[in-house]
């Protein structure tokens, strides 16, 4: 009874730092830096960083490989070393993460508050990840591209964001430390000349020349659908101008000029 009081004690004495309500399916990763102590033995409490390769370096065992093991299992592993080595008979270990780095997420490009996030409970979710950075900024493209490492291979997907809500969803993945989310600016396009609204707008997915009038405002009194252009960058980097229908598709970037009428 007396034993298990004063372990329940020393648990409660190590916590009291920002993250200590981290809880054991926290998986710890390289750049976290945790606080080791073993009851009743006070010389080998340590604050230690848990290296690139996911190694900390603990007195006694030296080297002990701790990346990507969640808090629970790394207590057991450094009790085990230490019981093993005979250095202590009984050994109740206490692990807790005091600064989590290794288990940040990067959400970076058009999102209204990019930046570096913890997961802090597993699992997170991509759509949890884009919620947390307060959604996708207006001029922001549809999809987002997920990138990372996957069992020690770089790993990429573009996710449209409007499938990350559908029943059933398989593109809202859970994430993992190191990731990164990219929202890239939208596509758009520009239009000039005879019409009411000229300068450059979001390219919508399909957009026809002539949902490109509409969006500019249509024509003025003096502008006519007749001789219209688009410029459009060619696959050697020089622009081109090309006649196109009302109903051809827009690419990104392409420039749409409305003339004059000449009557």
């Amino acid at each position: 009874m007396k034993r298990g009081l004063a372990l329940l004690l020393l648990w409660l004495a190590t916590l009291g730092g920002p993250l200590a309500a981290t809880g054991p399916e926290y998986v710890l990763g390289a750049g976290d830096i945790i606080r080791i102590t073993v009851f009743q033995n006070p010389d080998l409490t340590t604050d230690v960083r848990v290296s690139e390769n996911g190694q900390i370096t603990f007195p006694l065992l030296g080297p002990v490989a701790l990346g990507g093991l969640s808090v629970a299992h790394a207590e057991r592993s450094i009790a085990l070393g230490l019981k093993r080595g005979g250095f202590v008979l009984d050994p109740q270990v206490v692990v807790l993460p005091t600064q989590m780095r290794g288990n940040q997420v990067s959400v970076l490009g058009q999102f209204n508050r990019p930046g570096r996030y913890p997961m802090e409970t597993l699992p997170v979710r991509v759509a949890d990840m884009i919620a947390l950075a307060g959604g996708v900024a207006a001029g922001g493209a549809d999809v987002v591209v997920l990138t990372g490492r996957r069992q020690g291979q770089a790993f990429r997907r573009e996710i449209p964001v409007a499938d990350l809500f559908a029943r059933d969803s398989t593109v809202n993945l859970d994430l993992e430390g190191g990731d990164i989310l990219f929202a890239d600016r939208a596509p758009t396009f520009y239009i000039y000349g005879e019409v009411q609204k000229p300068g450059a707008y979001r390219l919508e997915p399909g957009m026809t020349v002539m949902q490109a009038l509409a969006t500019g405002g249509g024509l003025t009194s003096r502008g006519t659908e007749r001789g219209m252009e688009v410029h459009r960058r060619q696959s050697g980097g020089q622009v081109a101008p090309l006649p196109l229908a009302r109903t051809d598709r827009l690419q990104p970037d392409d420039v749409v000029i409305v003339r004059e009428s000449l009557f």
